[in-house]
C-alpha cells in the first residue's frame, strides 16, 4: 500500500494565524498536532498539541512542577488567555524541525520511518506533478500514527 492509500484530508494553519483559533482546532478534533503551512499552502511545521499546553503553564511551573497546586481552579480556567493575541509562528518551538514529508508514492514502510524517526503523531504527504516542477507540489493531507498503526493491525491478521 502507498502513502496515497492511507493519506486523509488534514486540518492545516497558516503561519499567522491566531494560536488561539489552532488551540480550538486541536480541541475540538482532538487532534495530535496540526500542519502548519506557509503561503503556498506546504508544510512548514508541525504543532503539536503538547505544544500549546506547554505555552499555558507559567514557566515558574515549568521550572518547579510542584508549585502547580498552589494555582487556584479560577486562575486555572483563564490558562487559555496566554494565548491572545500570539501567531502560530510565535508558538513553534524555535528548533522544531521540519515536518516529516511524505511522497504519495512511499510505502508504508517509508512512511513508519518517517514518524519514527521524527517522533511525530503525523506525516504530511505530498504529491509532484509528473515533470517533477517543484511548483507544482500539492499537500494531499496526513497520514497520523493512529491510522498507520490501524492500517498495519488489518493487514496483520
Amino acid at each position: 500500500m502507498r502513502a496515497r492509500d492511507l493519506v486523509e484530508p488534514y486540518p492545516t494553519v497558516g503561519l499567522d494565524d491566531q494560536a488561539l483559533d489552532a488551540a480550538r482546532l486541536l480541541a475540538e478534533r482532538r487532534l495530535p498536532g496540526v500542519l502548519v503551512v506557509d503561503d503556498r499552502g506546504l508544510p512548514k511545521a508541525v504543532l503539536p498539541a503538547s505544544q500549546l499546553v506547554r505555552l499555558l503553564v507559567p514557566g515558574y511551573v515549568l521550572e518547579d512542577p510542584s508549585l502547580a497546586a498552589v494555582i487556584d481552579e479560577a486562575h486555572a480556567d483563564r490558562m487559555c488567555a496566554a494565548l491572545a493575541g500570539l501567531r502560530v509562528r510565535e508558538c513553534l518551538p524555535r528548533d522544531a524541525p521540519p515536518p516529516p514529508l511524505a511522497d504519495a508514492d512511499d510505502t508504508t514502510v517509508e512512511v513508519a520511518a518517517l514518524m519514527a524517526s521524527g517522533r511525530t503523531p503525523l506525516v504530511a504527504v505530498l504529491e509532484h506533478p509528473a515533470d517533477r516542477d517543484p511548483t507544482g507540489i500539492r499537500l494531499l493531507g496526513a497520514i497520523t500514527a493512529a491510522n498507520l498503526l490501524q492500517h498495519l493491525l488489518e493487514a496483520a491478521r
